[in-house]
């Protein structure tokens, strides 16, 4: 597996969101977003066997990706 790990320093995700975060049409953002992105990211990764996570660590938001690895691109 690849492991990617994106961590932030935005403050976090609203805790009343993250169990539906990769809904579609989940937001709290004032400044628009239609809410789509995240359920669609997920979608490309688990069409490619892999998994997506969200959660809140330290003083912002970790999302982890976890893909598996073909010969080609992992030694």
């Amino acid at each position: 597996m690849i492991a990617i790990r994106f961590l932030d320093t935005g403050g976090g995700i609203d805790a009343s969101i993250l169990p539906t975060i990769f809904d579609p049409f989940t937001s709290k953002k004032d400044e628009g977003g239609m809410g789509v992105g995240l359920n669609v990211a997920q979608k490309i990764i688990h069409n490619h066997q892999g998994t997506i996570s969200a959660s809140n660590q330290e003083n912002g938001a970790l999302f982890e990706l976890f893909l598996p690895c073909d010969g080609s691109i992992c030694h």
